[in-house]
């Protein structure tokens, strides 16, 4: 995320300007996402038992490069905010701070496999450097509430067919309906299409023709409705999110415009006050002459 600061602090806290100038390159925002990336190849090296033990000396002198030149990151992300408490109430943030910090504070030997579990999940820190990911994934955390609607409505035909299932079918295919919780776990196995047909509905079709209809109802409720219903709330909230960016984005370039404009007014007022006073000071002086 790109700190939030304004003319004022930077002519202040000339630190706050100079972080501001690094962080805000593209270069730099390059720079991470590479890191992190080379990262997550070192962390997924590292679970090759022969090459880690081939190699374990270079993996922890990369490991404390990568860990300080992340934890310099974010000293300078802090740096470059106007107030550093304004740091921490974006959410991305928060995760990077507790992520970078929770390497140093877990460095001890005693918490080797939590600190191996935090540096995994360092790479999802590439989502608070690239927007677009940025955008998606608060896409999808904004859909959970409106996702409550469907989840239901999938909840109860589920349950619908599985109770109808286990009473059709419990005696042809006990392994599959042969109770409640089975009939579930079979159904689950429908809606994401794998191997539905081959493993689950022709050995039923076998012993009853007419079965088709269940599945084929189910599939069709299940899979081609109640599973475009979710992605058409995400492709929405996605949609909106973009909006809202560019919407953001638009008021924060006419916010930095107006700060620019009553800057230069300042400075004008500044300059004819001035010329008005070598002016009086010019007249007074011939005055006198």
């Amino acid at each position: 995320m790109q700190p939030v600061f304004n003319n004022a602090n930077v002519e202040k806290k000339p630190y706050s300007a100079w972080s501001a100038r690094i962080v805000q390159h593209p270069l730099f925002t390059k720079f991470i996402i590479t890191l992190i990336l080379i990262n997550a190849v070192v962390i997924g090296l590292e679970t090759y038992p022969d090459i880690f033990t081939a190699y374990k000396g270079y993996f922890i002198i990369a490991e404390s490069i990568f860990l300080w030149v992340f934890t310099i990151e974010i000293i300078l992300r802090l740096l470059a905010t106007d107030k550093w408490y304004n740091f921490f109430k974006d959410g991305w943030n928060v995760f990077d701070f507790i992520i970078v910090a929770s390497a140093h504070i877990l460095v001890s030997g005693h918490f080797v496999s939590i600190l191996r579990i935090i540096r995994v999940f360092r790479i999802l820190r590439a989502i608070s450097v690239i927007p677009s990911l940025q955008r998606l994934v608060t896409a999808l955390i904004k859909t959970i509430p409106a996702l409550g609607n469907i989840l239901l409505l999938m909840g109860l035909i589920f349950y619908v067919f599985a109770v109808m299932g286990t009473i059709l079918f419990a005696e042809v295919a006990p392994e599959y309906f042969g109770t409640l919780g089975t009939s579930l776990l079979a159904l689950f196995q429908v809606v994401t299409l794998e191997s539905w047909a081959s493993a689950v509905m022709r050995p039923i079709l076998v012993e009853l023709p007419w079965a088709w209809i269940y599945f084929v109802a189910f599939i069709l409720i299940g899979t081609f409705i109640v599973i475009n219903l979710f992605i058409g709330v995400i492709v929405t909230n996605f949609q909106e999110i973009v909006v809202e960016t560019k919407v953001n984005k638009e008021e924060d370039e006419e916010e930095d415009a107006q700060t620019e404009l009553e800057r230069l007014s300042n400075e004008i007022a500044e300059l004819k006050a001035v010329i008005i006073s070598l002016q009086e000071e010019k007249g007074v002086s011939q005055k006198n002459n």
